[in-house]
């Protein structure tokens, strides 16, 4: 009789992350100075992540985002996605931003929301207008292909700026606190809409705001970024957070929480020797 053969049973290797971001510093330099926004900031986002970058302003969360897009080169470090080095923009990075002035004025919304995919080549005429009047009514804007930019209101232009860059379906779709210019009752609406969005489509998002609550409603990780110049001060999980918890118990201790961790030590980033990177659940 055979003895029993020994089964050494590993556990499955963790996926791969989508986007790979390794100890970027990044600065702007003009003729009297140099300024640095971040210094060694490393993340990675897996796909299907809301991933968000907290942080006060001045501490490089935009300037990130805008590396990862390809507008700006790291100082030093390194930006992956999918394996590849960001070297430049991409229809794979689909950038939404917070000015409304990101719609030509003179395309309607179904010319506005067609655009990217005719300029890319992406697709012809034909199937480009019929991507977009999808994406049009999946973000609620049936009805209104013919509008001008100037008709609409401030969420309606966010909605188009969505809706063109889902259209193009984007490896990362990029969020630069886009929903901070609208009134109260407006960006709730906005945050709503886009975790409705998110739940149906599960893209992957990397979104950036200075508000707290913002990030726990929108993002399942934040990574929390220190005052000038940004370092990474703590990577949290807030996947059990939505809008219909933001007034329990449990989300205002996670928003005093990760209060007290952006502003520890009066603001100041602690010496380099004594920084301490938190990897916890809230």
């Amino acid at each position: 009789m055979q003895p029993p053969t020994l089964q050494i049973v590993r556990p499955p290797a963790a996926p791969q992350p989508l986007l790979r971001v390794r100890d970027v510093s990044l600065a702007y330099r003009s003729a009297a100075r140099t300024v640095r926004a971040t210094h060694e900031v490393s993340f990675d986002v897996h796909r299907g992540d809301r991933f968000v970058l907290l942080g006060p302003s001045g501490c490089g969360k935009s300037s990130l985002l805008k590396a990862v897009a390809g507008f700006i080169a790291p100082q030093s470090g390194s930006i992956e996605l999918d394996g590849q080095a960001v070297t430049r923009p991409g229809p794979d990075r689909i950038v939404v931003f917070q000015e409304f002035d990101q719609l030509p004025p003179w395309k309607t919304v179904l010319e506005n929301v067609m655009f990217p995919l005719l300029a890319t080549g992406r697709l012809a005429r034909g199937a480009a207008r019929e991507r977009a009047q999808h994406w049009i009514g999946k973000v609620g804007l049936g009805g209104f292909e013919d509008a001008h930019p100037h008709t609409l209101s401030g969420g309606m232009k966010q909605r188009v700026a969505i809706a063109r860059a889902l259209a193009m379906q984007p490896e990362v779709l990029l969020m630069d606190e886009p929903f901070a210019a609208l009134d109260a009752l407006t960006r709730r609406k906005m945050q709503e809409e886009l975790g409705r969005l998110w739940e149906e489509l599960r893209f992957t998002l990397l979104f950036v705001t200075h508000s707290i609550e913002e990030a726990l409603v929108v993002g399942n990780r934040i990574l929390l970024l220190s005052p000038h110049p940004g370092r990474v001060r703590a990577e949290l999980n807030s996947h059990q957070f939505d809008l219909h918890s933001a007034g329990s118990a449990g989300f205002q201790e996670a928003a005093r929480r990760i209060h007290g961790l952006l502003f520890e030590a009066d603001g100041a980033a602690p010496p380099a020797a004594q920084e301490q990177v938190y990897r916890v659940a809230i």
